[in-house]
């Protein structure tokens, strides 16, 4: 898809209404673009996009990417598919482990298919899970795999978005359809709920509230976090280049914390005087729960293709989130 990227182009984003998806179309509607957001709400929101839904280039269609009409109809009206529906967060994949695999490898296919009778060009979300136990720091695309067994349904997650990228190269490679994979580190920021495990809004949840912060694990795990408008400036720069096709994409921070260190910065930061209590992983997840010590990724192949690099700092992320949550300390859940 040669494209002039001054003409406004329709994309059509499944998972719209998500935490990610929602800062994706404020970008894509800012540059001048028309957005349908194809939401089941599962687990997205209406309240991410209320502010989008009088925008007369912003639609909301609430339905599966399984729906087959209409997936359809709203990819035959795009020109480019953004794919961020999917199972979400450690929780969900833990306590849902069939909705998890039928959910990615299928709502991928349904959208590959689509995608390929329309002639649309093709992003899609996979994640850092994927990397599984590799412990070669920084994480490289090209990097091999080691997962752990299939008994530990830990691993299905990853698994399932393994094939998501080996579907989507599948149709690049045999059908020359125009499909882009990126995978995102520890995306974070303001709409994110700690509903599903995330792990900043729940900490932030709790300074907030004066109860303890649960730090799962022994807190020694460390992890680079990017900000969801530095991270969709990535997608967005993907959509429109011309050698991004057939290619897989690390999109993440560079500033690595433990997570004991995450949990004393929020404090700091909410003037909260909440204790640190440290959990099993079996108490906060399942008996057998593996975790990957370090995940740090390597921007290297997009920052040479497009020029991207996180721009927002660990602390303006923590205050932004901070801000959010005490805007909307009554509407925000969580589960924990």
């Amino acid at each position: 898809m040669t494209h002039d990227q001054s003409k406004p182009v329709h994309f059509l984003i499944t998972g719209g209404a998500g935490f990610i998806g929602s800062h994706l179309a404020d970008l894509l509607l800012a540059q001048g673009h028309h957005v349908t957001a194809l939401d089941d709400l599962s687990t997205g929101r209406v309240d991410n996009i209320a502010h989008l839904l009088e925008h007369d280039r912003f639609q909301l269609v609430r339905a599966s990417v399984s729906d087959e009409v209409v997936l359809d109809r709203l990819a035959s009206q795009a020109q480019v598919v953004i794919h961020l529906a999917a199972a979400v967060g450690v929780k969900l994949v833990v306590d849902q482990p069939v909705r998890t695999i039928e959910t990615n490898i299928m709502g991928t296919e349904s959208v590959l298919k689509v995608a390929l009778r329309y002639g649309c060009r093709v992003l899609i979300a996979s994640t850092s899970e994927v990397y599984g136990k590799g412990s070669k720091i920084p994480f490289s695309e090209e990097d091999d795999v080691l997962l752990g067994p299939t008994s530990r349904s830990r691993w299905a997650y990853a698994a399932s978005k393994m094939v998501d990228e080996f579907l989507g190269l599948a149709y690049w490679q045999q059908y020359g359809l125009e499909v882009v994979l990126f995978r995102l580190f520890n995306t974070v920021g303001p709409r994110q709920t700690g509903r599903y495990g995330m792990v900043i809004p729940r900490f932030v949840r709790q300074a907030l509230a004066g109860e303890p912060i649960t730090v799962y694990g022994d807190g020694t795990q460390q992890r680079c976090f990017c900000d969801a408008r530095d991270a969709v400036k990535a997608i967005a720069s993907l959509a429109f280049h011309p050698k991004a096709p057939g290619q897989v994409f690390n999109i993440g921070g560079n500033h690595e914390i433990s997570m004991m260190q995450l949990a004393s910065r929020i404090c700091e930061l909410t003037g909260s005087s909440s204790s640190l209590q440290l959990i099993p992983y079996s108490e906060a997840y399942a008996p057998g729960f593996e975790d990957m010590q370090r995940r740090v990724p390597d921007t290297t192949r997009i920052h040479q293709l497009v020029g991207w690099h996180p721009q927002i700092s660990l602390d303006d992320i923590l205050r932004s989130v901070i801000e959010y949550q005490q805007q909307h300390r009554n509407e925000v859940p969580d589960g924990v």
